[in-house]
């Protein structure tokens, strides 16, 4: 055989032959494949009569069937108890029992998750339920198999939680005292050890005291550890029945002896259980028994028993709050260093070492680590507390700023999860944590993305709202970092293929127009809803953006860019080229109707709804007939009557002119409905009244917004005055006071002659005259030439002597009225013109008088 060389193969007719011969002698060895799954004896054997009823099929199969039919009778069993409970208890129970002494183990799981959902389903009574099927549980617990065992327990626990007290005591609690004993089997005592904890909350503490304490004390003592760490872990649940005296004197003792067990599992259960107690020790008992403990423990985690780390970290919050009362100064700072130092575990330190220099870590290492610091996220709320709120920043800022920049995913997912009751805790003082916010808005692992917008709208809410009691620079200055860390977020969600974060994401910013104002929205968040609209692929996504963008447009505050979106709305969405874009405008509409008024509905998304029913796509037809009667329902008559006779006109088109057969059918179907409907009218009705309070408020704060716009207008118009009244004013003391820097080294120079200086004086009053005179009709505006209107209503002779004494500034009030009179053209400006003409005549008054003294001094000197 010559050897295949696929690179220099050559398909010429002289060696294609050559090359068929080689793969024939490459011979394919077959195997023996059956072509049935079963043979027909095995099918024969497996065929059940049609006939039988369903008891009579669960007794053959159980019988005489195999064991894939006798596990799905089992599985079918809480059916059968729903439909014929006695027969199923007298016919077929009794066959279970018996299949189950020689059933494999998935039968025996099948059956113990059967009976439990009997039990939860309460097809008999507890007393028949205990005689039929408990003893059946009690026979299947000690399983040579765990896990069927555990699952038999499991549905026994759940029975004992529902049996009376009188029948756990006979069936449960008395054969308990002999299979608790050391000479039973370990798996035999480790469920007497599971059962002694439920069993503990079911009788009264003398009970307890009686009969079960005794055997708690003896598996406290077990040869084997597990047995003892199993009964260290119930006894919280014992304690929790016996009281806080019994506790004090039976099991806190065994609790410190467990805590210095040889096997490293019972200590730890033994740190845990008393970490859960520490409400019922009192002071005495947490600083002189506990606090020594857990100081030992905290001492020994980190040198010679490591295994105790992780739960150390974990229950460290629950610990220090627990302890709180008893600490010292020294003490509390200690545990808060020894928190820090457990937070930043298995990181590098400033000084570039790891912790554990000497050693290269292990994989192990690293995941116990990973676990050290995402418990100790998941503790950060409970650390605030424990320092107080108010020393956050000084003393668990840095450890907070390490944890939401750790890097691994599992701690930073941990801080999103718990960064809302971090901010509830800060209260005021949450400004300090805004940039961890951004920071974890802009993480590049998706997951913690996802567990942060759980509770963004309160975050937010939060940021901007409870910041305000340190200004509101602070509160302006959080949001433009904010905005792009919210873009970013949303663009990074839909470059993924996980929907449903972009999906939460989306209906979590609906929040936004509580928290940034209408500009901002519009300009960076509306048009990217709508682009979402367009071109996402994934429905619930789409809707999610037009929910939101409905919210958006129901909050802006400016007509314009309303009337702009509502455009685009019905131009690339109702009259869009694609019919999912049609598609896609019906749900729009559908939530414009929701959150909109009905007038705001009827007003501009009305017709063109009605106009798709000339769709040419048979989807979108239909679609919109399962819309109509949320439809008929914004229509108020007699104001929106000839909107119904068009609602009407469509409705007969459709019927006439339907060709498809489901759109006609539902059409029908939508025109019974709508003939069923009663249309509210203008005035309140009791039926309505509900309905119709709702929608009043709705347009009642659509009006609202109008009459803001048109406020917001008119402040920025009278802004806009003001300032250019502001800046000529500045302009006029300018002027004024080089004017009199002038004046100043005129007069000084002029001091030495006093003879000069009175001609010069006098001089000085001529020229100012004439230039007076010759300025003020020059400057004088063509409305006020007349004299009448002038302020000083004196004859000719006399307004002539007075503009010479008024100067400069009677041309200045001439001016700025004649700027009022062409920047206040509207009627919406009274109160400003009203402001602005009494200050005129307040300075025009001035001017006379000031015209007269001067004029008066003037006739004396000639």
């Amino acid at each position: 055989m010559r050897p295949l060389t696929f690179s220099k193969m050559d398909f010429s007719q002289s060696n294609l032959f050559g090359y068929i011969e080689d793969l024939q002698e490459l011979t394919i060895i077959e195997r023996p494949v059956r072509r049935s799954l079963k043979t027909p004896e095995e099918i024969e054997r497996l065929t059940v009569d049609e006939e039988l009823s369903d008891i009579e099929r669960a007794v053959y199969l159980l019988s005489s069937g195999q064991d894939i039919q006798g596990t799905s009778v089992v599985a079918n069993l809480p059916v059968l108890m729903r439909q014929n409970p006695a027969e199923t208890l007298r016919r077929v129970l009794p066959k279970i029992r018996e299949v189950l002494h020689v059933a494999g183990v998935e039968m025996q799981l099948t059956a113990a998750v059967s009976f439990l959902t009997v039990l939860q389903e309460e097809s008999v009574s507890i007393h028949t339920y205990s005689h039929s099927f408990l003893h059946i549980i009690l026979q299947n617990l000690e399983h040579r198999d765990a896990g069927v065992s555990n699952a038999w327990l499991e549905t026994l626990l759940a029975v004992i939680e529902a049996l009376p007290k009188e029948t756990v005591r006979h069936e449960i609690l008395n054969p308990l005292v002999s299979k608790a004993q050391l000479s039973q089997t370990l798996q035999s005592r480790l469920v007497s050890c599971k059962i002694m904890g439920k069993v503990a909350n079911k009788f009264e503490a003398h009970i307890i005291k009686r009969e079960v304490l005794p055997l708690v004390k003896s598996l406290c003592q077990d040869v084997e550890y597990e047995v003892r760490t199993c009964i260290c872990r119930q006894l919280e649940h014992i304690a929790r029945g016996i009281g806080t005296e019994l506790t004090k004197t039976v099991v806190l003792p065994e609790l410190v002896e467990l805590a210095r067990d040889e096997g490293s599992s019972v200590r730890l259960a033994a740190f845990e259980t008393l970490v859960n107690l520490l409400d019922m020790f009192d002071a005495d008992d947490r600083s002189q028994t506990v606090l020594p403990l857990v100081k030992s423990f905290c001492e020994k985690s980190f040198k010679a028993d490591e295994s105790i780390l992780v739960s150390l970290s974990f229950n460290l919050g629950k610990l220090c709050n627990g302890l709180y009362g008893i600490f010292t100064p020294e003490q509390h700072l200690r545990f808060l260093e020894f928190y820090k130092k457990l937070s930043t575990l298995g990181l590098q330190q400033e000084n570039g070492h790891n912790d554990n220099q000497l050693q290269l870590q292990t994989l192990e290492q690293e995941k116990k680590y990973i676990s050290v610091r995402k418990n100790c996220a998941y503790n950060f709320p409970a650390m605030i507390v424990f320092v107080d709120p108010k020393n956050f920043h000084l003393e668990l800022y840095s450890i907070f700023f390490c944890l939401c920049h750790d890097p691994e995913v599992p701690v930073r997912y941990t801080m999103a999860i718990s960064f809302f009751e971090v901010a509830k805790l800060l209260n005021s003082d949450v400004y300090t944590i805004h940039k961890e916010l951004v920071t974890l808005l802009q993480d590049e692992s998706l997951e913690v993305l996802d567990a942060l917008v759980g509770h963004l709208p309160e975050i937010l809410e939060l940021m901007t709202n409870r910041g305000e009691n340190n200004g509101s620079e602070s509160k302006l200055l959080s949001i433009p970092d904010l905005i792009p860390a919210l873009t970013t977020a949303e663009q990074r969600a839909a470059a993924s293929l996980k929907w449903r974060t972009h999906e939460k994401l989306l209906q979590k910013y609906a929040c936004l127009p509580h928290i940034i104002s209408s500009d901002q929205i519009y300009y960076r968040f509306l048009h990217r809803m709508l682009t979402i609209i367009l071109t996402n692929n994934v429905l619930p996504v789409q809707k999610a953006a037009a929910r939101t963008l409905c919210i958006y447009l129901r909050y802006n505050r400016k007509q314009e860019q309303r009337h702009e979106v509502i455009q685009k709305l019905i131009e690339q969405l109702g009259q869009g080229k694609s019919y999912w874009n049609r598609l896609r405008f019906l749900d729009t509409c559908e939530f414009i109707m929701e959150l909109f008024s009905k007038s705001f509905f009827c007003k501009y998304f009305f017709l063109p709804v009605l106009e798709l029913t000339h769709d040419p796509v048979a989807n979108v037809r239909m679609k919109l007939c399962y819309l109509l009667p949320k439809v008929k329902s914004t229509l108020k008559i007699p104001t929106d009557k000839h909107l119904l006779q068009q609602l009407e006109l469509c409705i007969r088109k459709l019927l006439c002119q339907e060709k498809d057969k489901d759109v006609l059918t539902i059409v029908k179907r939508t025109v019974l409905e709508l003939d069923r409907m009663e249309i509210s009218v203008d005035a309140f009705q009791k039926r309505f009244y509900e309905n119709d309070l709702l929608d009043q408020e709705k347009e009642r704060q659509e009006h609202l917004l109008l009459e803001l716009e048109q406020l917001e207008k008119e402040k920025q118009q009278t802004e806009g005055r003001s300032t250019n009244i502001n800046d000529k004013m500045f302009e006029k003391k300018h002027r004024d006071s080089k004017a009199s820097s002038v004046l100043a080294k005129s007069i000084n120079l002029s001091v030495p002659g006093s003879i000069s200086g009175t001609s010069a004086g006098k001089e000085e009053k001529k020229s100012k005259l004439v230039r007076s005179q010759s300025f003020s009709t020059q400057a004088l505006h063509p409305k006020y030439n007349n004299i009448d209107k002038c302020p000083n209503k004196s004859s000719a002779t006399g307004y002539a002597s007075s503009v010479s004494g008024m100067g400069k500034s009677c041309m200045l009030s001439f001016s700025d009225d004649s700027f009022r009179t062409h920047s206040t053209g509207s009627s919406g400006n009274a109160a400003f013109l009203s402001s602005s003409s009494s200050r005129n005549l307040f300075n025009s008054a001035d001017q006379k008088n000031n015209g007269n003294k001067e004029s008066q001094s003037r006739r004396m000197s000639m």
